[in-house]
């Protein structure tokens, strides 16, 4: 992972310093509400329904042990003993007091942590597939290239109030497994006809009100001119992005509004004038940025032969490792994924005991390093094979080793109106009752792998949209009702899902769930998928089977 230099350390401790000072100022009435609020936005501090929120940044998902540790002691003596992983892979903090926001910002600055710019309206976290560096299918590490974006955007003094907040992904693999589609801006590295490694970029994706498929603003960018297009893109957003409407703001709508053609032309005529800068990367630049991560070094390793043999006695480490395990790159390695999808807690939750035992399990397993997904799970990216079994033993111990990695009971879920000032409708409680309904389904009918988004209002921070089965929170007369949407996928053909009819009450949503699994199940052909399935046979099957009943 990327370590900091003395000029990225010195930014991060003069920012809390800063604001340290704008805190006491404002709690000691100096400094005005609306002033102090843009200025704690754009160091991660929201106020929620109960009390602050404070979302950490964790660049391309990226954690080392030491950070992990430091999470943890924030979580046992700032909050209530557990932190909260996002569809951006960074961590929240539900309940810390903001008297106690500056001291939290001083210790993640003291290991290289902060949580600038993950709100208000300026370049977000940027994110990253969570099997960077380690996938057969990678072209290159994207993580280079956010780290590279992560330092030109940060505190930029041109982009720090856009009209609205802007979210950008990098891809390095074949296959998108960071939803590059419903970016701002998307990138994904591809070759040119000679080669050379580049980047494809779209632009205009998003969910919320108005959910937009990105559009393919170029189809080959060079490395060396990656800066000057992005700024180029925000430069000609920046200017004509609306501003005296918060729902029309997003980049999507200008590139809607005007079309893409048009788009790309004042896009590319703006460049002409910032190409040829020092925006412009050259090779020992990208060297420098490289030469600061972290390398690891893998042991020259066979493929495990006792694995076979461990999976033939124990049928549940064999669930384990078919669901929460993946091809490394290396021979003798594998990828693990560790669920934050159990019983009794919030999808994506973690507590301060698990947090400091999974930093042991990080130095022991997985060279010190931990990373965040877009699924609101963990992953330890380097394991020896031969190292699995008594990591799933471990893992088992913590609750962590929940064989249910893609399949229907890894729900994405928002924290709702349990937690959030803008939801209309809980989150949490539903994807537990769908937990519990859905778990003996799944191992009863190996329902395989159907993603189920759950978002408690438009702003779908459950990115609902691209659910294969996506459930949004509406109120009528005061009570929580959901709309079921079919058919979203993320990945190479991300799609949004439609609505198949009206809402239905929370007391009936659970079993109009698992009606729709049912009929998935019964009528899906040999190894079809859930989109595949809807697509052959159509919305109807499942609009009648759900609507059978009045709800």
């Amino acid at each position: 992972m990327y370590a900091y230099n003395h000029v990225d350390q010195q930014l991060v401790d003069e920012r809390v310093a800063q604001f340290r000072d704008q805190t006491r100022r404002y709690l000691s009435g100096k400094l005005d509400e609306e002033v102090f609020k843009q200025l704690r936005l754009r160091n991660g501090l929201y106020v929620q329904r109960h009390a602050p929120m404070l979302r950490v940044a964790i660049p391309y998902g990226v954690l080392s042990s030491a950070q992990l540790r430091m999470l943890g002691r924030i979580a046992r003596n700032y909050d209530r003993g557990y932190a909260h992983v996002t569809t951006r892979q960074n961590f929240q903090f539900n309940w810390p007091t903001l008297e106690s926001v500056p001291d939290i910002l001083a210790e993640l600055a003291s290991v290289q942590m902060h949580a600038i710019q993950t709100s208000g309206n300026c370049i977000r976290n940027i994110t990253s597939d969570p099997l960077a560096g380690e996938s057969p299918d990678e072209i290159e590490d994207p993580r280079i290239w956010c780290e590279v974006i992560r330092q030109w955007s940060t505190l930029h003094p041109e982009f720090s109030f856009l009209p609205r907040k802007f979210k950008i992904a990098v891809s390095g693999a074949t296959q998108d497994r960071v939803a590059a589609q419903v970016h701002d801006i998307g990138l994904q590295m591809v070759r040119n006809d000679v080669g050379e490694v580049g980047f494809r970029v779209l632009v205009g994706g998003g969910l919320g009100r108005t959910p937009v498929i990105g559009k393919q603003l170029r189809a080959y960018l060079s490395k060396y001119e990656l800066l000057s297009y992005l700024d180029a893109i925000l430069r000609v957003y920046n200017l004509h992005g609306r501003r005296d409407n918060l729902y029309k703001a997003r980049i999507k709508i200008l590139v809607n509004a005007i079309g893409i053609d048009a788009f790309r032309e004042q896009v590319e005529s703006e460049w002409q004038h910032v190409r040829e800068t020092s925006l412009k990367l050259d090779d020992a630049r990208i060297e420098e940025v490289t030469n600061a991560f972290r390398i690891h070094r893998y042991r020259k390793l066979a493929n495990d032969k006792t694995i076979p043999q461990l999976m033939a006695g124990n049928p549940v480490f064999a669930s384990w490792y078919r669901q929460n395990t993946r091809t490394h790159k290396m021979a003798g390695y594998r990828i693990v994924f560790l669920s934050l999808k159990n019983h009794g807690q919030a999808p994506g939750d973690i507590s301060a005991t698990q947090m400091t035992k999974v930093a042991e399990l990080a130095d022991k397993f997985s060279f010190g390093e931990v990373r965040t997904t877009y699924s609101q799970n963990l992953i330890f990216a380097q394991v020896e094979q031969a190292e699995l079994y008594a990591l799933w033993q471990a893992l088992v111990g913590l609750r962590l080793a929940n064989p249910n990695i893609g399949t229907i009971s890894d729900i994405i879920c928002c924290p709702g109106s349990d937690f959030c000032a803008l939801a209309n409708t809980t989150s949490i409680d539903v994807a537990e009752n769908l937990q519990n309904r859905l778990e003996k389904l799944d191992r009863l009918f190996g329902a395989g792998e159907v993603k189920i988004n759950i978002s408690g209002c438009m702003n779908a921070c459950g990115h609902h949209h691209v659910g294969n089965i996506g459930l949004l929170g509406v109120s009528k007369n005061s009570a929580d009702w959901y709309q079921i949407t079919l058919g979203g996928s993320t990945g190479n053909h991300t799609a949004l899902g439609k609505v198949l009819g009206p809402a239905v009450s929370k007391q009936n949503i659970g079993h109009a769930v698992e009606i729709i699994i049912e009929t998935y199940i019964e009528l899906r052909a040999q190894g079809e998928s859930f989109v595949d399935t809807l697509e052959r046979i159509g919305r109807n099957p499942f609009k009648e089977r759900v609507y059978a009943d009045s709800y």
